[in-house]
């Protein structure tokens, strides 16, 4: 892929890249999408170069997917990227040798370059990466144990977690990262696992529950040790309007 774009690089925007940051929840885990290719030892989040008939937007959606097959997911832009010395030497001699780019076509890719950082948090149990490159790998990594990243990619992962967090409070989620039917110790676990932290169980419930998107279900959950929760689920319509007109409190 990366061979194609040096020899046809006036299809693709000079200086300018996305680099995609995919989170994954599921069954209170938070995982990150990573890619590992060939020619470097090193991980990197899924990203590209901008197609010259693309606006940025849909360029990520077309990147993710050039990259992991991953589609049908909303990624939102959140910042953008672009140190003077971002990429020195990260595409050296050796992989224009691996690539077999002459050193003049390959003066395109060594360029410096900014990249615009997008990301989408999904149930990555939904979400089905398949390899699109021979010899690349793609796996879904726990955000904690995430090893060497490439270039600046460890910065641009840790501020996606940071907007989403900081989004946490300004926007409901759980829509589609759990059940249908759920309890609130449930939806608590889910913002705790984002946050990285404890949250006051009474505080929760009261704040959760003031937010208006809850319907407190005639039902109980099944098969567990101790007095059986209630169940719940979202009201898909208030659900909606909150997240158009945003949340005024914090967690």
């Amino acid at each position: 892929m990366l061979k194609f774009i040096i020899e046809n690089n006036e299809k693709y925007q000079p200086g300018l890249s996305i680099d995609c940051v995919i989170f994954g929840f599921h069954d209170n885990q938070l995982k990150v999408l990573l890619i590992k290719v060939p020619h470097n030892e090193r991980w990197s989040l899924p990203g590209g170069f901008i197609p010259i008939d693309q606006d940025i937007d849909t360029a990520a959606v077309t990147i993710l997917n050039e990259r992991t097959g991953v589609e049908g997911v909303f990624l939102r832009q959140f910042a953008t990227f672009g140190k003077i010395k971002r990429n020195d030497n990260h595409f050296g001699n050796e992989v224009l040798e691996y690539l077999n780019i002459s050193p003049e076509k390959g003066k395109w890719l060594t360029q410096r370059f900014v990249t615009i950082g997008y990301y989408a948090l999904v149930d990555f149990l939904k979400i089905l990466p398949t390899r699109r490159n021979e010899g690349q790998i793609i796996e879904w990594i726990d955000h904690k144990e995430v090893p060497e990243l490439i270039l600046d990619h460890k910065e641009i992962l840790d501020k996606a977690l940071n907007t989403l967090r900081i989004e946490l409070n300004l926007m409901p989620i759980g829509y589609n990262l759990l059940p249908e039917k759920f309890t609130i110790p449930e939806l608590q676990k889910l913002y705790e696992t984002i946050l990285d932290k404890k949250l006051d169980r009474r505080n929760f419930l009261r704040k959760i529950t003031n937010i208006g998107i809850l319907t407190k279900l005639d039902e109980k959950k099944n098969n567990v040790a101790h007095k059986a929760p209630n169940l719940y689920s979202f009201d898909k319509e208030k659900y909606e309007e909150v997240l158009k007109n945003g949340l005024n409190q914090g967690w």
